[in-house]
This record gives C-alpha cells, sequence and structure tokens, in this order.
C-alpha cells in the first residue's frame, strides 16, 4: 500500500483549472478570504469532492469538511487539508497544492477501490492568509481554542465589512459549531516557502515542526533639531539609536543557526529631509526554531536598548504577538519519513519557518506537514512555481501517510 501512487497529470490540470479563479494578467491569483472569487473557488472545490460522493459539511467559520466514510465510521477520521484563499498577488500553490492534493488522495483512493478503517476527512479552512481579514489562521485558530467566536465576532476588513457579514454574503455560514469535529490525525501538504529543498535539490521535506516567534513594535524618542546646525557629538538622533538597535537585530539572528530577524515597518518623525527625528517606530520580527535560543536574542537585545536609554534616548518594546516553538507528532512524523523513504524520494527533516493552520490544530491532535520545493523560494508572489513532479511527489506522499493513519484495508 505504500507504493500506491497519485495521477500526477489529473492533480496538475485540477491545479491549474482551480488557479483560473481569480487569475491576475501577471499570471498570479487574487482570491482573498470571503470575496466573490473565494465564492468560486469554494463552489467548485466542493463539485469536486461530491464527484467523489464526499460527505460535505460547514461549520460557522466556513470551513469546509468533506468525509469519505470508513469501514468503521464510529472512528475518528484522519484529516487532511490547507486552504483555498490567496494574497491580494499570491501564487497558485501556497495552501491550495494541500487542498487539491488532497482531493487527488481521494480520487485515488476512490479509483483504486481502496477501502480504509478510518473515514478520511478533507479540511478547506477560512481565511488562513489573514491579508483581508485579520488574524492569518482564524478558522484554524478558533477550532483550536486559540481565538473564540467572539474574538471573530469584532474583525472588520480595511472597508470596514465585519468579517461575519463576509461570510454570509457569499453563503458559507455553516451551521455546524467549529471544534465540534474531532480528528484522529491531520496531515498537511505545502510548498515551503523557501529556498532550501530547492538549494539541496531535496524532493519532500519532513517538517518536524515550526518556529518560535516574536512579533515587536518599538519606540524610540530623542530630540528633533536642525540637519546643518547640528554637530554629530550633540544630537540625539533618534533614528541613529533606531538603527543601532536594527543592527543588532540582524547580528543575533546571524550569529545561531537557525535564527531570523525582519524589520517589516520603518517611521520617522517629523518626516523631513532636514531634520534629525525626535521619534522613530519599527517592527521587528524575530523567530528561532528554539524557544531558549530566542528568548537569549531578547534578553540580548534588551541589553542593547538599556545602552541607548543611557545615552539619552527613550526606547520602549511592545511585544504585540509571540508564538512558542511547535513540535509535530513523533508518530504523524515518522510515519511521513518512512512513507517518504518507502516511495524512493530523497527527503531532509525541516522546520517550518511560516505559520499554517497545521500549527493550530497540532494544539488539538496529533499532527505532521510536508513540504515540496517552490522554485527559487518564492511565495506570497505571482511568481511562485513548482514542478508537475515536484507535486505529484507532495501528494504521493500524503497519500501514503493517510492510508498508513486511516488503516487501509
Amino acid at each position: 500500500m505504500d507504493n500506491i501512487e497519485v495521477n500526477g497529470n489529473q492533480l496538475w490540470d485540477t491545479l491549474m483549472a482551480h488557479a483560473e479563479i481569480g487569475k491576475l494578467d501577471n499570471g498570479g491569483i487574487c482570491r482573498e478570504a470571503l470575496t466573490d472569487t473565494d465564492r468560486q473557488g469554494r463552489d467548485l472545490f466542493i463539485r469536486w469532492c461530491r464527484e467523489e460522493n464526499l460527505d460535505v459539511g460547514i461549520d460557522a467559520l466556513g470551513t469546509i469538511y468533506a468525509t469519505r466514510p470508513g469501514t468503521d465510521n464510529a472512528l475518528e477520521p484522519v484529516a487532511m487539508g490547507s486552504h483555498l484563499d490567496t494574497q491580494p498577488t499570491g501564487g497558485k500553490f501556497d495552501g491550495i497544492l494541500g487542498v487539491l492534493g488532497g482531493l487527488e488522495v481521494i480520487r485515488t483512493l476512490n479509483r483504486e477501490g481502496i477501502r480504509t478503517r478510518r473515514p478520511v476527512t478533507l479540511i478547506n479552512w477560512t481565511n488562513e492568509e489573514g491579508s483581508r481579514f485579520q488574524p492569518s489562521m482564524l478558522a484554524s485558530g478558533v477550532y483550536a481554542g486559540v481565538l473564540t467566536m467572539s474574538d471573530v465576532a469584532g474583525i472588520s476588513d480595511a472597508d470596514g465589512i465585519r468579517f461575519t457579514d463576509a461570510l454570509a454574503a457569499i453563503s458559507y455560514r455553516g451551521d455546524e459549531p467549529v471544534g465540534a469535529r474531532k480528528f484522529h490525525s491531520y496531515t498537511e501538504l505545502h510548498i515551503e516557502q523557501g529556498p532550501v529543498l530547492e538549494n539541496e535539490g531535496v524532493s519532500v521535506g519532513v517538517v518536524t515542526g515550526a518556529q518560535a516567534m516574536s512579533w515587536n513594535r518599538f519606540t524610540v524618542n530623542g530630540r528633533a533639531s536642525h540637519a546643518g546646525t547640528t554637530p554629530m557629538p550633540s544630537r540625539l538622533d533618534a533614528m541613529a539609536a533606531a538603527n543601532r538597535i536594527i543592527s543588532t537585530c540582524y547580528a543575533l539572528a546571524g550569529s545561531v543557526d537557525g535564527g531570523c530577524a525582519t524589520i517589516g515597518v520603518i517611521r520617522a518623525e517629523p518626516c523631513s529631509h532636514n531634520t534629525i527625528p525626535h521619534t522613530v517606530h519599527f517592527t521587528v520580527d524575530m523567530r528561532h526554531p528554539d524557544d531558549g535560543e530566542l528568548e537569549r536574542m531578547l534578553a540580548d537585545l534588551e541589553t542593547v536598548m538599556a545602552s541607548e536609554r543611557t545615552r539619552g534616548f527613550g526606547v520602549h518594546r511592545e511585544e504585540f504577538a509571540t508564538a512558542p516553538a511547535v513540535h509535530f507528532d513523533e508518530t504523524c512524523v515518522r510515519t511521513v519519513r518512512e512513507i517518504t523513504e518507502a516511495l524512493g524520494y530523497s527527503f531532509r527533516e525541516i522546520v517550518s519557518g511560516a505559520g499554517h493552520d497545521a500549527v493550530y490544530i497540532s494544539r488539538v491532535c496529533p499532527t505532521a506537514m510536508i513540504f515540496t520545493p517552490c522554485k527559487d523560494g518564492i511565495s506570497h508572489n505571482p511568481l511562485e512555481s513548482i514542478t508537475l513532479a515536484e507535486a505529484k511527489a507532495g501528494a504521493d506522499v500524503l497519500l501514503g501517510t493517510v492510508l498508513r493513519l486511516a488503516g487501509a484495508e
């Protein structure tokens, strides 16, 4: 059973057909959550599921569950899935591969007449991307108890449209309570969204977990003065202090294997070319696969902040989001590894640098992820690209993993 393969050409044709919905002139996709294009993508997905005689259910946040019965339906289903929503200028594969790869798994089971002891459920989680409605991974977050339905009730997009109203407008607000379904395990197929697998010439990433993360807002206060008449030793230049802190962030991340630092936003006040800034605001995203290393990086950053305060600057750090390192279930990870080996695909273990629905789902059931390479590591971009062979390899491993966990008969 470990050597059964999906139909790669059929999977590719399905991916390309679905990519026509929300297609941009540059080859990308705009299918943000709860838009009309999202509705069209959902409608097509459900049509394909019903063609495979799956039982389709929808919960109160619009998450779609498509279930193939097992020989013992009293058992909790083995689940797989990801998301169909995209960034405003997204690609054809981020999230989508996991859903439509899962559909191809179901098609293969039906084509080969394979029965599984446990039911198998394919999931499309609502609003994973978080580009229109924040936060990201919203539906899986509520499912896992990280967020509540009350949290969702207060969420609106940039135009003031409430999440709940947008969900109703596309007719995807289901009656099923979020979290009512329980699963034996969950496996998510996804593109890596980074360059590691491609750079190493590896076909499959066996994902062992996800990085610890700390998102921060910094405010540095100095003193505004004239850019031409104030000597350098007399300045209390908020930008200079911010620059030293930012340089330290990069140095700290670069000093440890697996560390990452990103400065995504910088804003100076006053924003004038000939005035020394009195205030600088910036964001810092710090990540590391190990909680302890991330804590050490942040502690070292606090030391540098204290040094800037002795120079006369006001420095404030607000951590507005944090997540511990995630370690996926050992049995599920071992299953992915063994299936990959049995199929003869090259692989390496890898830690996810991005958040995924699987990160939240791992809080409530045994979870694993499978990565495929993507060209140049590019994602959230119309240039996002994988090959048919890479898509097939990931779906083959997903198929074998689901068969092993669900108990092929």
